[in-house]
């Protein structure tokens, strides 16, 4: 788990940051500060291992107040201005983050400190392949997965969304981990961002396939992988 907080002077800035947040469960919110005074209490009484810091904010900006810490958390700058990012870098920042900004390019930043200190998402399958199921962690939680369960896996940066018949789960595990994990002769990798379990597939179309609801292209460098199961070899 990887406790953040949120410093800068504008609400709506805090609001967006959070719902960015509230789709990662592995990030827990440690607090919010709108001026630099109020950061430093949340550090004192807080463990807090990543900050949003806004740069122009009243009294001191959040360059001012970077230099005044000691062993600062790992920081992602959030600012509508692009010329403070050198300083930024001087100052050792992990991204540098131009509002407004994409929850994609927010995904990039926040990666780089997850790469650094997620623990391993998936458990009690490594150590028994031969099992037909596993845990895995999402939402805060470890979900028991049950292999026949899931209908196809869709890469999330370097998350994961796992798709049963009525929920999807996200995961902190890349799409290539699973696909080595999961049994080859189930689970047909057909897209860089897609790996679907072949006897939930309803019909192949053209370059998509038909799986329950979901409609999922063929990538072309996977055909050859989709003829070979229609020919049944």
């Amino acid at each position: 788990m990887i406790t953040y907080a949120i410093i800068d002077d504008e609400p709506i800035a805090h609001r967006i940051i959070e719902g960015y947040c509230a789709e990662l469960p592995h990030l827990q919110k440690a607090g919010n500060a709108y001026n630099a005074f109020e950061a430093s209490t949340i550090l004192t009484g807080k463990r807090v291992d990543l900050i949003f810091l806004d740069i122009n904010m009243p009294r001191m900006t959040g360059f001012e107040w970077l230099k005044t810490v000691t062993n600062p958390p790992k920081i992602i700058v959030t600012t509508a201005y692009k010329e403070y990012a050198l300083e930024g870098y001087e100052l050792d920042v992990m991204d540098y983050l131009l509002k407004p900004f994409s929850f994609s390019r927010f995904l990039q930043a926040v990666n780089k400190i997850t790469d650094q200190k997620q623990e391993p998402a998936i458990q009690g399958y490594k150590d028994s392949p031969q099992s037909n199921h596993f845990f895995l962690k999402g939402d805060k939680q470890h979900h028991q997965i049950h292999i026949i369960d899931i209908l196809f896996i869709e890469a999330y940066g370097n998350y994961v969304k796992v798709f049963f018949d009525k929920e999807m789960l996200i995961s902190h595990e890349k799409i290539s981990t699973l696909e080595n994990l999961l049994p080859q002769d189930e689970f047909l990798r057909i897209h860089k961002s897609f790996l679907v379990a072949t006897n939930r597939i309803k019909r192949v179309q053209g370059n998509q396939i038909f799986l329950e609801n979901h409609t999922i292209p063929i990538g072309p460098t996977y055909r050859s992988r989709v003829n070979q199961l229609l020919s049944g070899k």
